[in-house]
């Protein structure tokens, strides 16, 4: 039996052919590539985020209790005609100070670091890609 050998398209066909399997293959690594980055950025951020919102979740418990206490405190120590006007300061600056954490914490999420090397290397990739004549 004679042995059959492939036999590599030879002729004009061939670079072209040739050319774009490396196309495509350099195209499969780049997809690739990115995905693994994007992948690995996403488990960096729930490990942060898990972290944070339990950090977060503790802080806010323990800074309840003390300014429930303080606020009691607070209450106890004034005089009994000047009760109401302590209740109402506490509540104020409690309320003031709410307002402007709140207004630090949506300042804060709207700083969009999710995927950013994902971003920037999917932004140098379509640069390349793109036909841009070199001067």
């Amino acid at each position: 039996m004679a042995e059959t050998r492939h036999v590599p398209p030879q002729g004009p066909g061939k670079s072209v052919l040739g050319i774009g399997q490396r196309m495509v293959t350099i195209i499969v690594e780049m997809v690739e590539t990115r995905l693994r980055l994007a992948v690995v950025e996403l488990e960096e951020e729930k490990a942060n985020v898990i972290q944070l919102l339990l950090m977060l979740g503790l802080t806010m418990l323990f800074a309840a209790f003390g300014l429930m206490s303080l606020m009691v405190l607070i209450i106890w120590a004034v005089d009994a005609q000047y009760r109401l006007n302590a209740i109402i300061a506490t509540t104020a600056v409690l309320f003031i100070l709410a307002i402007i954490c709140g207004v630090w914490a949506l300042k804060k999420s709207r700083q969009s670091t999710l995927l950013r090397h994902t971003r920037g290397e999917l932004a140098n990739d379509r640069a390349l890609l793109e036909d841009k004549p070199h001067e």
